[in-house]
């Protein structure tokens, strides 16, 4: 059994990958509607001064809060990669393994023959 123990392990990183994903998808989207929110409270916050879209969004750009939601960003495309090149690298040795076996059974004599 000790032979197919990667295949526990793909299956671990793709778990891995699949929940990585889903945080970097769900911060993307969260992104754009915190930078509403947060351009909203603005205009809330001081009518005069948050008139413009443009000014209302540098507001927003600017919040501690948006900061911190791309900073988690971050943090889940970096996730995210390490998972993916973690599989690549799976992958990559699967198919040297597949290669090996390959070569091995080409190297077996044939039906007693030995050229």
């Amino acid at each position: 059994m000790e032979q197919y123990e990667w295949l526990a392990d793909i299956e671990r990183l793709v778990e891995a990958f699949s929940n990585a994903k889903a945080q970097r998808t769900y911060l993307e989207h969260f992104r754009q509607s915190k930078l509403a929110l947060l351009a909203a409270e603005a205009e809330i916050k001081n009518p005069e001064r948050y008139k413009s879209a443009a000014s209302r969004e540098e507001y927003a750009r600017r919040h501690d809060e948006y900061i911190a939601v791309l900073e988690g960003l971050r943090e889940a495309v970096a996730a995210e990669e390490k998972c993916r090149w973690n599989l690549k690298q799976r992958e990559w040795k699967f198919e040297a393994w597949r290669s090996e076996l390959s070569w091995q059974k080409a190297q077996q004599p044939r039906n007693g023959y030995i050229p």
